[in-house]
């Protein structure tokens, strides 16, 4: 079936592929400067433990999985990622890859939120949340290999769906690769290169977090700079303009 929303309606022209690469390559050096002022260790994947107050939203997991179970069910009306962030065009294709957005870059998406309560309560209690939303990982896709934006955030995974052949679908992120586990959470830095195998005939879905990294007084202060540029950039205004549009076409409203 198709989308109710046609893909030309939405604002998916990609930024200039040069503005691209020099943003890149600025923000790597901004990620020297987290490095140095991180409070936890700047290694490819990283303990759970470490992130105490994600304890309370594992607990209850079942309960956000039933709630996606309901957004499942309307899956043609759920945007591919590169439907609303035209970045990832190139990691992104056809409808391999969606999103349900709670969150972008603390922006609460309050259309979505309504539809899943409890899962929002439990994002809301959340400190230091920037993103978050269901990435729901089609059979048999492959997202080649990429790296995040930055290391001011930690990216965390909780698995919600996860397929019968766990070890099929598997994350590499640099030199180590992991799975996931139902009701568990795989944390890692997205700014070592990474991607996704997801080897078996059934959907991935995991609850996607971008979580503050725990840095020093001056980390902070150089987090809060860059999040506020990125903020009002393009990489994250386009993105809510989109969802916005694809929300309104389909009729959802926050009440």
């Amino acid at each position: 079936m198709n989308s109710p929303v046609a893909k030309a309606d939405v604002n998916a022209a990609p930024p200039p592929r040069l503005g691209i690469r020099i943003g890149k390559r600025v923000l790597r050096v901004v990620d020297q400067f987290f490095d140095r002022h991180s409070r936890i260790p700047v290694t490819p994947f990283l303990d759970a433990g470490l992130f105490p107050e994600l304890l309370t939203l594992q607990a209850q997991w079942t309960q956000v999985r039933a709630e996606l179970d309901q957004i499942l069910r309307k899956r043609d009306e759920i945007p591919a990622f590169h439907q609303l962030s035209p970045d990832q065009v190139r990691i992104s294709k056809g409808d391999a890859w969606k999103t349900f957005a709670f969150r972008v870059f603390s922006r609460r998406v309050d259309e979505n939120c309504a539809q899943c309560p409890v899962t929002s309560r439990l994002l809301d209690a959340l400190p230091g949340l920037q993103n978050a939303w269901f990435s729901i990982l089609a059979p048999g896709y492959h997202i080649p290999p990429h790296r995040g934006p930055s290391k001011a955030v930690v990216r965390c995974h909780l698995g919600l769906q996860v397929p019968v052949e766990a070890a099929r679908c598997r994350l590499r992120v640099d030199q180590e690769t992991r799975h996931w586990t139902a009701g568990e959470w795989l944390c890692f830095d997205d700014t070592f290169e990474h991607e996704v195998h997801n080897d078996t005939a059934e959907t991935r879905v995991v609850l996607f977090l971008d979580l503050d990294r725990p840095l020093d007084r001056v980390g902070n202060i150089g987090r809060h700079v860059l999040l506020w540029l990125i903020r009002r950039s393009a990489y994250v205004t386009r993105p809510l303009k989109n969802l916005e549009e694809w929300n309104r076409r389909l009729g959802i409203r926050a009440d």
